[in-house]
This record gives structure tokens, C-alpha cells and sequence, in this order.
């Protein structure tokens, strides 16, 4: 570990639902777990700024102890309220999941990790869904969903190296 923070990410432009608290006690529910404020201040730092590595979300949230932030991702993800994101750099990003936030994709930077969402046309969806029923069922492989990360490097590191 290089103990580098890493930049922060874009403020998400991702649609949230409205009943996110609503979803969010359920789906711990069903994991036999409660919707507890801690988990309450997470989901809510999420909404506000999309993924978020832990630093990022302990400096917006200063009074969340560190070991909370960890133990209770873990659970947000283990429910599917949250959905960790994995980047080149040492920092996973964690985001609302479906459907707490509607669908959509990443740009990954590998340079500095920077995660930015963005979403496709219902056209497009609809293409991309097709080409990846095919290629499972030619592997028979039933799918569940998708998730299309684009990794590359983003405009402030493509500028830094010019």
C-alpha cells in the first residue's frame, strides 16, 4: 500500500429513488439486520456524492469511526443496499445499488481511480443486454444483470501527463 488518498470522485449525477430508507430497512431486514443510524448516515453520504472511497466518506462524515464505516459497508454490501466498486488504484468506491439508484456504467480512471457514472440510451441498453444474453447462453451462463466499467484515464490525468 502506497498510503496515498486518492482523488475525489465526481459527484454522482445518478438518479436515487426516492424510497431509498424505505429499501435500504428492507433488504437489511431480509439479511436479519437493522437499518441502524450509522447505516443511515452512509446510505445518506452516498446519495449526496455517489462512490466514495472510505477516506472520502469519513472526511464528509467526521464524527463516523472508522471501524464503523468498514463494518457497516460490509453489511450494506452483504444486504445489497451498496455496491462496491474496484478500481486500479488501492481505494474500492462504494455506490447505492440497484434500484436505491437507477442503472448505469463507470469510467474508471486507472491512473488515479477516479470513478465517474454515466448511462447509456434505452436503445442502447436494450443492444448491450442482447450482445450479453448471446454471449451467455453461448457459454450457458444465465445472467442476473450487467455492470460495464470502461477503464482508461481520466481528463485530469490525460492533462497531468501532457
Amino acid at each position: 500500500m502506497s498510503g496515498q488518498e486518492p482523488q475525489a470522485s465526481p459527484v454522482a449525477s445518478i438518479a436515487v429513488t426516492g424510497d431509498v430508507d424505505v429499501i435500504a430497512s428492507t433488504r437489511l431486514r431480509r439479511d436479519g439486520q437493522r437499518y441502524t443510524e450509522s447505516r443511515r448516515v452512509l446510505v445518506a453520504v452516498l446519495v449526496e456524492h455517489g462512490p466514495l472511497t472510505i477516506p472520502e466518506i469519513l472526511r464528509r462524515r467526521p464524527n463516523l469511526p472508522q471501524s464503523s464505516a468498514y463494518r457497516n459497508l460490509a453489511v450494506l454490501e452483504r444486504s445489497g443496499v451498496v455496491r462496491r466498486i474496484i478500481t486500479a488504484d488501492e481505494w474500492a468506491r462504494y455506490e447505492l445499488a440497484e434500484p436505491l439508484a437507477e442503472h448505469h456504467h463507470h469510467l474508471i480512471c486507472a491512473a488515479c481511480g477516479a470513478v465517474v457514472d454515466f448511462t447509456v440510451s434505452n436503445r442502447l441498453e436494450r443492444s448491450l443486454d442482447a450482445a450479453f444474453n448471446r454471449v451467455a447462453h453461448e457459454n450457458g451462463f444465465e445472467v442476473e444483470d450487467h455492470r460495464l466499467d470502461l477503464v482508461g484515464r481520466c481528463a485530469t490525468c490525460v492533462a497531468d501527463d501532457g
